[in-house]
């Protein structure tokens, strides 16, 4: 963590200098009337917007939700360890740590084939393969993670906040407006005093992260498109005395006649969730025609646990659902055929734009990812640095990984609510435990979060050259290893460099020869770089800012970090910066050999040629380039980026 650049500033260092006119939003007594993005709805989704968003003072962003405040307990908790990732990029992922129940195995049971009124564990796996992630799997209130996105928000230099209280009545863009703000919203609001009154802001782009009743995403005419398995369940987060042994430990239980449970210890020692099969729906039942109460949660699940003792004293929360995987046709108001005529200024994210069972974990996740693949893109053409074009790779970047999750999530749900007894004599693979097992083990990348892999496109660029770094795969995220931080010897993540705050990154991954010769391949690029005025960090660095305010590069070398020469160095990696010129000692790293991290075997770097791997700001890789190719280099760029003024 970086911090007293341009002077010492006493306290909390993750707090943001505000800017020179904070946005102190719903503390005010009404809503902006024109603002740059407009967010609806304060899920995960829509804060993980607000938080990337708050951390640009010139972008003026209001957020806006119908409830009267944050929410407290409930929903979703499954945190997949690509999440994990970007939370330490936006600077919480150790709060999460500390506080998250971490999930290390996974237990299966099964009917006793002596009894099959019983259940018996079946196997017990490790939850995430080695070397996935730098980052574990857990699991946390939903609500807890809202805290820490509201606390980004809040100490970032806009200090931002939601408004509550607002529902939304009523959506119309103008594509033929001539203000800049082509997107008229209006709220009525519901707070004490105010009741019934209503209020319009005109936005540049809006953003409907309302959940699946969506009224964003009806006023640009989509809708959510699927099918329903009609079938009932609920969950319930409850404080239980049981001699169930694997009650701490992630459990999916078939039973032969009685349904499944998936059972998902929380945080604090005590507290369990349990995904609950209750019943099939018929062809025109809702799940609000059940009347379903509490107690039939609990009563189904002491069935399917027998022989063991379900004591259940207290329900923290609970919920009755029915199982349905369903996706919006778009995911932004451009119809199809005239992408080419317009630019989008409306988008859906998360829950408004994709439904599915909550037992895979990924409701959650994936919408904190929707968001943070479009939020740079907003950023970065609010503030004129991108061409607008860049905005219709939201869609279709994210509608392709939502429609692979509902593919992933029907295929799982039937496995995991098949009978194993009854599906015995047809040979149906329901029917067999195992197989749950198997596909559960099969997909732990995916559910992992780190599968996601996005095609060739104005933002990611051909695998031409992708022998040079097999391990860091173009249109997948920046998979982080250890390194030691050359300058204070410090052994850390390189994909920790990697923060929410719209930059681009260049990983200058050096050949085996000597960096500091001036014919080094790393020499050279730097040179280029620092100097060129066609290079991507001359042609889009605003006057006056730091050199690496809009792209930042850093050197990965192969020598211990010990046997180099700071005076030899090129000195664009030592730039200086701030009021005050002071140098950045934080560019340059070397392989972690003592503790058996070599970056440059472990991601399969050429170690005679080197490489430079381009990140976007979401850390998904964008390119991989040999270090000379800066032809390649300045047309990738130039192909969305608009050069500084």
């Amino acid at each position: 963590m970086q911090f007293h650049l341009n002077g010492v500033q006493p306290g909390d260092p993750a707090i943001t200098p505000g800017a020179d006119v904070a946005q102190v939003l719903g503390s005010a007594d009404t809503l902006p009337r024109e603002v740059d993005v407009l967010i609806v709805g304060c899920g995960p989704a829509g804060l993980t917007l607000a938080a990337q968003l708050s951390t640009f003072p010139g972008i003026h962003t209001c957020i806006v939700d119908q409830k009267p405040g944050p929410l407290q307990v409930g929903q979703a908790d499954g945190i997949a360890c690509r999440s994990m990732e970007m939370f330490e990029a936006f600077g919480f992922s150790e709060k999460v740590l500390k506080e998250a129940y971490w999930v290390n195995e996974t237990c299966f049971w099964r009917p006793d084939p002596a009894d099959d009124a019983r259940i018996i564990r079946s196997s017990r796996i490790q939850d995430v393969e080695d070397g996935l992630s730098e980052m574990p799997h857990t699991i946390l209130n939903q609500a807890r993670v809202h805290d820490f996105f509201l606390e980004t928000m809040r100490d970032g230099p806009n200090r931002l906040k939601p408004a509550y209280s607002r529902r939304l009545t009523d959506l119309i863009p103008d594509p033929n407006d001539a203000t800049g703000y082509p997107v008229s919203v209006t709220f009525e609001r519901n707070d004490a005093g105010h009741e019934g009154q209503s209020e319009t802001v005109r936005a540049k782009y809006v953003v409907g992260c309302d959940g699946a009743h969506s009224l964003v995403r009806k006023s640009i005419g989509h809708s959510l498109r699927g099918d329903s398995a009609n079938k009932v369940w609920g969950v319930m987060d409850i404080l239980a005395v049981t001699d169930f042994p694997d009650i701490r430990l992630k459990c999916a239980i078939q039973s032969a006649r009685e349904g499944s449970i998936l059972v998902i210890p929380r945080e604090g020692g005590y507290l369990v969730r349990m995904y609950v099969e209750l019943d099939s729906l018929g062809e025109t039942e809702r799940v609000a025609d059940r009347g379903i109460k509490p107690e039939q949660l609990v009563a189904a699940a002491q069935r399917i646990l027998h022989p063991f003792v379900l004591d259940v004293k207290e329900i923290a929360w609970w919920s009755a659902y029915e199982i349905g995987q369903r996706v919006s046709d778009s995911f932004d108001d451009i119809p199809d055929g005239i992408s080419n005529t317009r630019t989008p200024h409306i988008f859906i994210a998360g829950d408004a734009c994709h439904t599915h069972s909550p037992k895979a974990g990924q409701g959650m996740n994936v919408s904190m990812a929707d968001t943070f693949n479009l939020g740079w893109k907003l950023a970065s053409v609010v503030q004129g640095r991108a061409v607008p074009q860049l905005l219709h790779t939201y869609s279709k970047e994210r509608r392709a990984k939502a429609v692979e999750l509902i593919d992933f999530d029907r295929d799982m749900t039937k496995l995991f609510a098949g009978r194993p007894k009854d599906g015995a004599a047809n040979g149906d693979d329901r029917a067999d435990p195992t197989k749950f097992q198997q596909y559960f083990a099969k997909h732990g990348r995916y559910t992992a979060g780190v599968e996601t892999r996005y095609d060739p496109s104005l933002i990611v660029g051909a695998a031409t050259h992708q022998e040079l770094a097999v391990g860091l795969v173009i249109g997948m995220r920046f998979h982080s290893t250890s390194v030691i931080r050359w300058a204070d010897a410090k052994p850390v993540q390189l994909g920790h460099t990697i923060k929410a705050d719209g930059r681009w990154r260049l990983f200058a991954f050096a050949p085996a020869e000597d960096p500091t010769a001036a014919s080094s391949g790393l020499t050279v690029l730097c040179d280029f770089l620092g100097h060129a005025p066609d290079s991507p960090i001359q042609r889009y660095t605003p006057a006056g800012a730091d050199i690496d305010a809009v792209i930042d590069v850093r050197a990965i070398l192969q020598q211990d970090h010990r046997h180099l020469d700071l005076s030899a160095m090129p000195a664009f990696l030592l730039p200086t910066k701030g009021r005050y010129g002071l140098i950045d000692y934080e560019k340059i790293f070397c392989p972690d050999h003592k503790s058996g991290h070599d970056i440059f075997t472990s991601r399969g770097i050429d170690r005679e040629q080197g490489c430079l791997v381009v990140v976007r700001p979401d850390q998904f890789i964008a390119h991989v380039l040999p270090l000379n190719a800066t032809a390649e280099l300045n047309a990738f760029f130039a192909g969305f980026m608009r050069p500084a003024d």
